[in-house]
């Protein structure tokens, strides 16, 4: 939490943008046929809610709504595939990558498979001496140890030249992923990836350990077996989802609000391991709470050691067992938590102390013994904290190795391609990317990306943003309206916690500061109830607001539980005035 608090920028920075108005008539006909606000109504609408089937739908998930998997393309076929690898009891490996989503993907097709075939590993590449994806040196060991079929998620798209490799070696490849694929799909046994041009799956956005729990119920169906046997891994599912941002709609709104359910009552041996560590002491996990809390103790085996100790605390068959494979991932998440401090403490002070560096609209910054694992966080917290587009560099195994990071509007992948003649290699989207390079190219990259991202950005990207769905007045939040709030959970990308804007605000005796810089007081507006906030970070408003002369809030809807009671409660993400 410490370094969250040291680096937040000044609230009055942001900027305030209110969401376009949805169509009123649509509004008013989901209103009238829902029995509901004209505040709830123009939510729904804004998610593309419409009808009174599709509000159904939003807001009572049914897991009999979830595709048939067989949709996918090569389903039927990887199927097969695994289906005569057992009957022949061929040797398998399911092969993933490093992070959440590849390690709860891999756990979850390794535990059901374990299940009825005793001849079939895990593998994860190592971060360092491996790199993302598929590798030689993973086609080589499952070569070595007579593994005819390789079950790759979360990864293998893009991988061309490895599947020839495994081709060649006469290892089958089926590959589980749902990242972006190139110009040409990898000659694997099967490719099952929705975003395929030609896949004709209804929903395109799956976490690839949710690619991996089609698997599973694509074999269910096949083998008549219970359907009861996936969903035991939801919780797994809904780690995944929420820990790989991919948007909280469709299919994935239906895993996440089962997999929550299933974390928050009977989760997983392995999971309840690490729910044991969390600060959380109400015992509900959000979203936002695996983000927070579970993700990144899983992400740091990968980061400090080895994903694998995340695989065998996630398969873990006794209490016993995930304890000690527990104690092992929270040590080394505490060593990331040292080693982010560290760096990031580092960072900010090279910042700090240079004018050079703080006129710029980009920051590029090198250490050598920084460490590579948790670059891409530091890249994170200092775009947090000055709000423009980030690299941050350090040196491992003979070279340059980068993550970047940018802020809403910049195309970060688009900069880089504009330097790629200073690049060995990068790779990834609009807002994060990895990169390589020589040491000698790091002072021609830091003059280069400044000036692309001069010429290209615009001012307005360069301070952050709070979007607003809609302005309401404190007189019309009450416990009904909170309650049908609620039922749009869980929220996260593409179904975030509406945030609402309200005008005139006047203080109720005193605001006061709590922590570091936190901000609490009881809040009124003419004609309605007082509320409680909490307004972290905003420490700086006090003085203005105990003047007693009225600002403009901006805030989410949340409930406080304190000594057993339940209270509404306004969490306030900025103030004006």
């Amino acid at each position: 939490m410490y370094i969250y608090i040291q680096i937040l920028r000044k609230d009055m920075q942001k900027r305030w943008v209110l969401k376009p108005k949805n169509d009123s008539n649509k509004t008013q006909n989901l209103q009238t046929e829902l029995n509901v606000s004209s505040i709830i109504a123009n939510l729904l609408v804004g998610r593309e809610v419409e009808t009174f089937e599709q509000a159904k739908l939003f807001f009572r998930p049914s897991l009999e709504d979830l595709h048939d998997p067989f949709l996918m393309k090569d389903m039927d076929v990887a199927i097969h595939r695994i289906e005569r690898a057992i009957g022949n009891n061929e040797k398998i490996l399911i092969y993933g990558d490093y992070d959440v989503d590849g390690t709860t993907a891999v756990s979850v097709v390794y535990s059901f498979f374990r299940a009825f075939h005793s001849r079939i590993e895990f593998y994860i590449p190592d971060r360092y001496l491996e790199g993302y994806g598929i590798s030689t040196e993973g086609i080589d060991y499952a070569a070595k140890h007579d593994f005819t079929l390789i079950i790759a998620l979360d990864c293998g798209i893009k991988a061309n030249d490895k599947i020839e490799y495994a081709n060649s070696k006469g290892i089958d490849f089926i590959i589980g992923d749902h990242h972006m694929p190139g110009d040409t799909i990898p000659q694997a046994v099967a490719v099952l990836d929705p975003k395929r041009i030609d896949c004709p799956y209804p929903y395109k956005e799956l976490s690839g350990c949710g690619i991996g729990f089609k698997i599973i119920q694509a074999f269910i169906l096949k083998n008549s077996m219970n359907m009861e046997e996936a969903y035991q891994f939801l919780d797994l599912v809904a780690v995944s989802i929420a820990s790989d941002i991919v948007p909280i709609t469709g299919e994935n709104r239906i895993l996440a609000h089962y997999g929550l359910k299933k974390l928050n009552t009977n989760p997983s041996i392995g999971l309840q391991a690490l729910i044991d560590l969390s600060s959380n002491k109400t015992g509900i996990f959000s979203v936002n709470d695996i983000v927070f809390q579970i993700g990144p103790r899983i992400n740091a085996a990968g980061r400090i050691e080895h994903a694998k100790d995340a695989v065998n605390l996630l398969i873990s068959k006794s209490k016993e067992e995930a304890a000690n494979f527990s104690a092992s991932v929270d040590d080394q998440n505490n060593q990331r938590k040292d080693f982010d401090l560290q760096i990031t403490t580092e960072a900010l002070a090279i910042i700090e102390n240079s004018a050079s560096n703080q006129a710029r609209k980009s920051t590029v910054l090198y250490k050598s013994d920084w460490h590579k694992g948790v670059i891409g966080i530091v890249a994170s917290r200092l775009t947090e904290k000055y709000y423009r587009p980030t690299v941050i560099l350090t040196h491992t195994n003979g070279h340059i190795a980068g993550s970047a990071r940018s802020v809403i509007g910049f195309d970060l992948y688009e900069a880089l391609s504009e330097c790629s003649d200073l690049l060995e290699q990068f790779g990834g989207h609009k807002y994060a990317a990895g990169l390589t390079m020589k040491e000698e190219n790091i002072p021609l990259f830091q003059e280069k990306f400044e000036n692309v991202v001069q010429r290209t950005i615009k001012p307005e990207m360069l301070q952050q943003e709070v979007s607003i769905d809609m302005e309401i007045t404190l007189d019309q939040i009450d416990s009904k309206f909170y309650r049908l709030l609620k039922q749009f959970e869980p929220f996260g990308p593409q179904n975030e916690a509406p945030i609402f804007m309200s005008k005139g605000i006047l203080v109720h005796g005193n605001a006061y500061i709590v922590g570091n810089n936190h901000l609490k007081m009881t809040i009124f507006q003419e004609g309605a109830p007082l509320y409680d906030c909490i307004g972290f970070g905003l420490a700086e408003h006090a003085n203005y607001i105990n003047s007693k002369k009225p600002f403009d809030i901006c805030y989410s809807i949340e409930e406080n539980s304190w000594r057993g009671k339940k209270k509404l409660q306004l969490n306030i993400k900025s103030i004006r005035y």
